[in-house]
C-alpha cells in the first residue's frame, strides 16, 4: 500500500517507521537532536516548504538509510490515511 503525505509525496507504508506529531515530539531534546541532525545528513525532505509542518514521518526503506519527510498534514489525518488503505485524497 501507498502512504500519500500530501501535495503528491507517495510513500510505501512497509518503508515507514513512525508518524510523529511534530510539536510534540519536538519538545523532546533527543528529538530536536535526531531532526537536526538528519538535516544536517541531508536526509530531510518537505512535502511542501511553504507550508509550516505538523508531522514528520520516518522512512527506511529497505537497504537505504532513514529519510524524515515533514507534512504539512496532522499525524491524526495520516493515521486516518494509513488505517484507510493510504493514499485516497479524500480521507483527511
Amino acid at each position: 500500500m501507498i502512504l500519500n503525505l500530501g501535495n503528491g509525496v507517495l510513500v510505501k507504508e512497509k518503508d515507514v517507521v513512525g508518524i510523529f506529531d511534530l510539536e510534540i515530539t519536538s519538545q523532546s531534546h533527543r528529538t530536536r537532536q535526531y531532526l537536526k541532525e538528519a538535516e544536517q545528513r541531508g536526509h530531510v525532505r518537505y512535502v511542501d516548504i511553504n507550508e509550516i509542518p505538523k508531522s514528520f514521518v520516518v522512512c527506511a526503506p529497505p537497504g537505504e538509510g532513514q529519510t524524515v519527510i515533514l507534512s504539512p498534514l496532522s499525524p491524526q489525518t495520516l493515521q486516518k490515511r494509513w488505517e484507510n488503505g493510504g493514499s485516497s485524497a479524500s480521507f483527511g
